[in-house]
């Protein structure tokens, strides 16, 4: 790979303030997007999914953990497979403590295909702990990940897809209003780029100044 040409400091400023013009553009339009996001509609979810945490079985709505928003990562890990997917772990690396999101009423999951007895020590290998679940669960009256597109039925039979939901709650009624996948996660993983995806924002009403990790109050 070449390197940059090597300029005057004062070629280099001129470049970087029109690049920088280029960069607020670019800034108006992703706040012009997150807005026109904010606004999509939704759908009630139906169907009474079960999953497999660390506490037993959990429904959907047992995963907001009492909060109104739950981001779900459909994190790529079939029943037959070994370990997670490692781009995944990659992207489960970024997101860091779930603090800051909680403390925006909003609660953050993975889920996966893999039985929980497998998930659990990929999970301790990595040294997560951020709540993890497996879809997998026969009584479950639908196929979480086939419903909402993480896996995909193909003639080779079903394939994994990595992507991030995102639900709403109203008492005890739950609603789908966001999903991504593949090159969609691209620039995600950080607090601001995953509450975008939800429809409260960055700072939906009620939540708390931003905090050291360790200091909040709840």
């Amino acid at each position: 790979m070449s390197l940059p040409e090597i300029v005057s400091r004062e070629r280099w400023r001129a470049a970087r303030e029109e690049l920088l013009r280029k960069e607020e553009a670019v800034g108006r339009a992703r706040e012009a997007l997150g807005e026109e996001r904010r606004r999509l509609p939704m759908v009630e979810v139906e169907a009474e999914y079960v999953f497999e945490g660390g506490d037993g079985k959990a429904t959907l709505l047992d995963l907001f953990e009492d909060r109104a928003q739950l981001i779900v990562h459909h994190f790529m890990f079939a029943p037959e497979w070994e370990t997670g997917c490692p781009c995944c772990a990659a992207f489960l690396d970024q997101v860091g403590p779930l603090a800051h999101l909680r403390a925006r009423n909003t609660s953050f999951a993975a889920v996966s295909r893999a039985p929980f007895t497998r998930i659990l020590p990929f999970k301790a290998r990595m040294g997560w702990t951020v709540p993890w679940y497996s879809s997998s669960c026969a009584s479950s009256q639908g196929d979480f990940n086939l419903d909402f597109d993480a896996t995909v039925e193909t003639d080779r039979g079903p394939v994994e897809r990595p992507g991030v939901s995102c639900f709403l709650r109203d008492h005890d009624r739950v609603f789908h209003t966001y999903s991504a996948y593949d090159d969609g996660l691209d620039g995600l993983g950080t607090l601001a780029g995953l509450l975008d995806l939800t429809p409260f924002g960055r700072n939906p009403a009620g939540s708390d100044r931003l905090r050291l990790h360790d200091a909040y109050d709840y």
